[in-house]
């Protein structure tokens, strides 16, 4: 009994500093939590971070999971209503919206090519078999222009509104199947080329798509990607329906871009329960955050959306089958 008794005595402060971690973590992980709802991030650390949320809900389960083991009555109550934000945050993402868009078909791929290192064949084939009516193209090359005229782009969406460079990041471009009108003065772009063109859809008004690509958010660009973000076009409620596609180089979770989508916009992928699945990186690691989207004001919506690999890029592709109602 006395050995018994002594073993009780030891395993006291064991317990006290098992509860003290367990909560210390919770209240982190709280914070965490209260950056994220808030729309706090920022600067070159929090920013990327908070593309990691849903591997953060993930973490906060296994948490949950310690403080009920260990019966740290303060981190389970933490933790659950962490748990329970996080939840609120992600799972609907993953989710279908119920109901079907009805409109006039259009058929959106976009891509982002890495500096023109994306395979032109991979694109053009992506275009003959999905039916493609309209193509986004992020980091465009005048050789990769080139390319993807060689390998049959012409013949499929042969009217284009493209503004390429030499290299690197900075060129982009939209092709499509219907007629293109390049539209000027709709915003004053903050990154790279933004195209904005109108394509005059068979049955109806035209449909206006931009080509998104603002900067990425490493430490020295930081502002520069949320003013790129944060100037994209607001959704509008009159003319003609407004689709942007591209690589945003931002997140469900990042504020500016939870504000873009408040002024009427829905990502395609969200809407019928892919917006989990993931786009970028695509070379040294597998694909951890979905940073390219297909966004739709309330006169379109998406029925469909497919993901797909594109060697030489970074990032993968990104189809959304959408129905546009009249104008």
């Amino acid at each position: 009994m006395e050995h018994l008794a002594d073993e009780a005595v030891r395993s006291r402060p064991r317990r006290r500093w098992t509860a003290r971690l367990t909560v210390g973590v919770a209240v982190l992980f709280a914070a965490g939590t209260a950056v994220r709802a808030g729309g706090l991030e920022s600067g070159a650390l929090l920013v990327p971070l908070v593309s990691f949320t849903p591997y953060f809900a993930v973490a906060a389960l296994v948490v949950l999971g310690v403080a009920i083991g260990t019966r740290t009555r303060a981190a389970i109550a933490v933790m659950l209503a962490v748990c329970a934000c996080l939840a609120w945050s992600v799972v609907p993402r993953a989710v279908a919206a119920s109901g079907s868009a009805e409109g006039r078909p259009l058929r959106v791929l976009t891509a982002n090519l890495n500096g023109g290192r994306g395979d032109a064949q991979t694109i053009v084939d992506l275009v003959r078999r999905l039916d493609v009516d309209v193509l986004s193209l992020q980091e465009l090359t005048f050789s990769a222009r080139d390319r993807l005229a060689a390998a049959g782009l012409a013949g499929l969406l042969p009217y284009e509104v493209t503004k390429p460079d030499t290299r690197g990041p900075v060129g982009s471009g939209v092709y499509a199947r219907y007629p293109l009108r390049e539209r000027t003065g709709v915003f004053q772009p903050v990154g790279h080329r933004m195209p904005v063109a109108e394509v005059a859809l068979p049955g109806g008004p035209a449909v206006e798509v931009v080509v998104v690509h603002p900067v990425a958010p490493v430490p020295s660009t930081v502002p520069e990607w949320e003013a790129g973000v944060g100037t994209l076009p607001p959704a509008p409620s009159s003319g003609a329906p407004r689709i942007l596609a591209g690589d945003f180089n931002a997140t469900l979770d990042h504020a500016v871009f939870r504000r873009l989508l408040g002024t009427g916009y829905t990502d395609a992928a969200a809407a019928t329960g892919q917006g989990l699945v993931p786009t970028w990186p695509m070379r040294r690691f597998p694909p951890l955050v979905a940073i390219d989207h297909v966004l739709t004001d309330g006169r379109a919506g998406a029925v469909g959306v497919q993901i797909h690999d594109v060697p030489g890029s970074d990032h993968r592709a990104l189809f959304a089958d959408l129905r546009v109602r009249p104008a």
